[in-house]
């Protein structure tokens, strides 16, 4: 077995996504499609994927953008590899019914849980109450009070905001003025605020402004909220939106509103439809971080997959992100997520909780 210990990359590597992404079905599915890419196994499953295919449930919390969406095709993908019967539930954005299909998939008794997102308050109970039922449980990107006989998962939230603040203080220089636009409540948020707190104090940045939500419709309803705040403060250098479906919000108020020439957006995550925004012709968002969504959702199975068959003791795993510039997608003719692969394999995670019987799928 080959499992390399995480590694977070550094801000400097080539010029270097959890809250984003499509909304899928909200009902219940077996996602038991075929991986489209795969390194070849060098050794047999072992138990217990050596049988019957493993049943494991997968309650999600989605919400709009196309993160979400690869992210389901990643998990599928890695499923269907390692002989899992992988059933998704999928609330989009309801949480009282992310609950509601919590509860049922413990009632099933499968041989483990995925929570993908989620509130806390809501779903830290029931996710105590599988743990309790002898269901082994692994979230993502979910924030616990209390992770005992959890295993968490996370895009690296910090290195990810880390990388793209650091290219701001370059672009624009300490004491700027810039603009934030996020929102509170969501774990991701929440870790990204904390190193824009520390960013702005430690270079006396002049924040004119803070709004943002998250949404059903979150690019649409930031928009406007954006172009209001811009109105009122056209002169901020710069916006730090650190999350993809915010960041087209942002794009779209600063174009809106004439200011592409002279206002800079920072934005967190990557997808094929990030990728025509930031390259579209004087596109204002100039760099994002991120990691790529179906290897993070195949990761994350896989990270399972070794703990049932007792080849891993992890209990928290972190996803290493990179550093993004448009100046980066120019140089290298980068048009979509496959070529941004191509360019930076590291983004493939195929290090990353694998074993010689699991290798990492590719989408």
């Amino acid at each position: 077995m080959s499992r390399r210990p995480l590694i977070i990359l550094a801000a400097a590597t080539a010029s270097i996504l959890a809250l984003a992404g499509c909304s899928q079905s909200s009902g219940t599915t077996d996602a038991t499609t075929a991986p489209s890419s795969a390194a070849t196994a060098s050794a047999a499953l072992p138990a217990p994927f050596d049988g019957d295919p493993v049943e494991i449930a997968l309650v999600r919390q989605s919400g709009a953008g196309d993160y979400f969406t690869q992210w389901g095709a990643g998990a599928a993908a890695q499923a269907a590899a390692a002989n899992i019967k992988l059933t998704v539930t999928d609330a989009q954005d309801d949480n009282a019914k992310q609950a509601s299909d919590l509860e049922q998939a413990i009632a099933s008794k499968p041989a483990a849980i995925i929570v993908d997102h989620g509130l806390t308050d809501t779903i830290e109970p029931l996710v105590h109450q599988a743990v309790d039922a002898g269901i082994p449980v692994i979230v993502y990107d979910l924030a616990l009070n209390d992770p005992t006989g959890v295993i968490t998962t996370s895009q690296s939230d910090e290195s990810m905001a880390q990388g793209v603040l650091d290219q701001l203080i370059e672009d624009v220089g300490k004491g700027a003025k810039v603009g934030y636009v996020s929102a509170t409540g969501y774990a991701a948020l929440d870790r990204r605020a904390k190193v824009w707190d520390e960013v702005v104090a430690d270079n006396d940045l002049d924040v004119v402004f803070s709004t943002g939500t998250v949404s059903a419709s979150t690019a649409s309803d930031n928009q406007p909220l954006v172009s209001a705040a811009l109105k009122q403060h056209p002169d901020v250098q710069a916006i730090f939106a650190p999350y993809d479906e915010i960041t087209k919000g942002t794009v779209l108020a600063v174009n809106e509103n004439d200011l592409a020439g002279s206002v800079k957006v920072y934005g967190i995550d990557i997808s094929n439809a990030d990728i025509e925004v930031i390259t579209a012709d004087g596109s204002p968002w100039v760099t994002t971080s991120a990691t790529d969504p179906a290897a993070v959702g195949a990761a994350v199975v896989r990270s399972i997959a070794l703990s049932l068959a007792g080849e891993s003791t992890e209990t928290d795993v972190q996803f290493p992100a990179v550093t993004i510039t448009q100046q980066f997608l120019a140089d290298k003719s980068i048009t979509n997520v496959a070529d941004l692969r191509t360019a930076e394999p590291s983004l493939l995670l195929d290090d990353v909780e694998t074993a010689d019987w699991l290798p990492a799928v590719s989408q």
